[in-house]
């Protein structure tokens, strides 16, 4: 069973070991797309491949859509060259469900894969030439926060833009698709400040940033996207080998990115847009994704990170790292830590919930407690969650804080959980677990300098927790819980207390 065009014409042997195949006339799709793109993404990643590309592909079975994507990559230009082309664009997709069984589908509605690198003449004409049709309506990217402050990338980016402008001033929707607060936000600041830059050095016309700034013409909206993607797993690899497909083993690329011919993902994912499409847009509703207005994908984020998913994922990080775990749906198999999380979504963070109305709280958090954390194959781990902990705790739990104080009929006093959180942090920076053996604490900016102070001090950091914990009770009460947490055993003890 091989994935390519040719691999996948014996449909018989592929739908009897369980696959789904594209439904639709792969060859007509791929050359209508090239003839005629709708959609450019950048970022040939795992999340692309097993939720946008998914979409598409759902469409263009039901007949909604007659086009598919292009994916360029402008980072580890291997993926591309070892994965994409040699499978012809085919990727499979594993989507792990709670339940404990694997749906398994060959996705075919990548028409095209390209590479943003300027130095290559034939690969970079390509890509200009897709950014000069009139039909093309959107430009997405999954690059992480980082590839928005990576001035080679961005310079690329608007290169291509330049040539839309060159081209008659074409409209575009250019949708950051990664997880980030205000991502279309931090997209449109560093395409305008390198555009604003190239006409001072005379590379274009002032024409071209007004262009870019001209909302009927260019637009930024705003996305929430909750998918967990985790790199490809040996569980699944060993599925997929045993039913016979080719070249499951994954490369691990020159720059460390971990790829193979198939993705294996959760089944929940949300994909909410603000609806900014000044040349129009697939009918993307219809394969599940929400559009609305700029205040309410701040909402739908708001939930998401400050109740629904992020504080959970922060507090299952440091308690298992504590508690020795190394999954997080281990951790969820542990009464006390389900009971954790359970009351500091359900008790604590519901009564202060941003409702976005679009999506509901209770059933997105209900899908996180009973699908998402305890699902055996999503292989998560506590030590990757806990990078970065000092940067996530202001919105993750700064933010409950605020609005408990700052509503009336409610006093942090009542907070039992979040106080807990916070003393399990501040005994995560001692580095001892819970039997008093040394772990690896997770990457960090400020984990030296937080290490170096006294528990007290750094309770003061209003960086690190967005609000004054001296303002009211809530330092004590933390430095009272930390006290009983020392010792061997203690965590365990104050957590089946509490």
């Amino acid at each position: 069973m091989k994935l390519t065009n040719e691999g996948i014409k014996d449909r018989k042997v592929w739908e009897e070991k369980g696959y789904k195949l594209p439904g639709y006339d792969r060859e007509k799709m791929v050359e209508r797309t090239k003839e005629n793109p709708t959609w450019v993404h950048f970022g040939a990643g795992n999340i692309f491949r097993a939720f946008q590309a998914n979409v598409v592909e759902k469409l263009l079975d039901e007949g909604v859509t007659d086009t598919g994507l292009i994916v360029a990559e402008g980072y580890d230009y291997e993926i591309v060259e070892k994965y994409n082309r040699p499978c012809d664009n085919l990727s499979i997709l594993a989507t792990l469900k709670a339940d404990g069984t694997v749906e398994k589908s060959v996705v075919g509605s990548i028409a095209e894969s390209c590479i943003l690198d300027e130095e290559n003449e034939k690969e970079i004409e390509r890509l200009r030439e897709i950014f000069r049709k009139p039909s093309l309506q959107m430009v997405s990217f999954t690059i992480t926060e980082k590839g928005y402050k990576t001035r080679a990338y961005m310079n690329k980016v608007v290169g291509l833009l330049l040539e839309r402008y060159k081209a008659g001033s074409l409209p575009v929707s250019i949708v950051s698709m990664d997880n980030c607060s205000h991502n279309g936000d931090k997209l449109k600041e560093a395409v305008v400040e390198i555009a604003g830059e190239w006409v001072e050095s005379g590379k274009c016309d002032k024409g071209f940033v007004d262009y870019i700034n001209n909302p009927k013409l260019i637009a930024f909206p705003l996305t929430m996207i909750d998918k967990i993607t985790p790199r490809p797993d040996d569980t699944v690899k060993a599925m997929l080998v045993e039913d016979g497909v080719e070249g499951a083993e994954p490369i691990v690329t020159t720059k460390h990115t971990y790829v193979a011919n198939f993705v294996n993902a959760e089944e929940t994912e949300y994909l909410v847009v603000e609806d900014l499409f000044p040349n129009g847009r697939p009918q993307l509703e219809k394969g599940g994704i929400i559009f609305t207005d700029r205040e309410t994908v701040d909402k739908t984020e708001k939930m998401k990170v400050c109740t629904c998913l992020n504080p959970l994922h922060t507090a299952l990080a440091i308690f298992g790292c504590l508690l020795g775990y190394t999954t997080i749906h281990d951790e969820m198999d542990d009464a006390d830590l389900k009971r954790l999380v359970t009351r500091l979504g359900k008790e604590e963070g519901m009564k202060v919930v941003v409702d976005p109305k679009v999506l509901s709280p209770f059933e997105f958090l209900d899908a996180v407690l009973t699908k998402r954390l305890p699902n055996p194959f999503m292989p998560d781990t506590p030590q990757r969650i806990a990078c970065d902990t000092s940067q996530k705790l202001p919105i993750r739990f700064g933010e409950t804080i605020k609005a408990y104080r700052k509503q009336s009929e409610l006093s942090t006093d009542s907070l039992q959980v979040v106080p807990l959180v916070l003393a399990g942090y501040l005994r995560y920076l001692e580095g001892i677990d819970d039997e008093g053996r040394e772990f690896e604490q997770s990457p960090d900016p400020l984990l030296d300098e937080l290490k170096a102070l006294s528990p007290e001090d750094v309770l003061k950091r209003e960086d690190v927790f967005g609000v004054n914990l001296y303002e009211d009770n809530l330092a004590r009460r933390v430095l009272e819980i930390y006290s009983d947490m020392k010792g061997n055993g203690n965590v365990r003890k104050k957590l089946e207390k509490i």
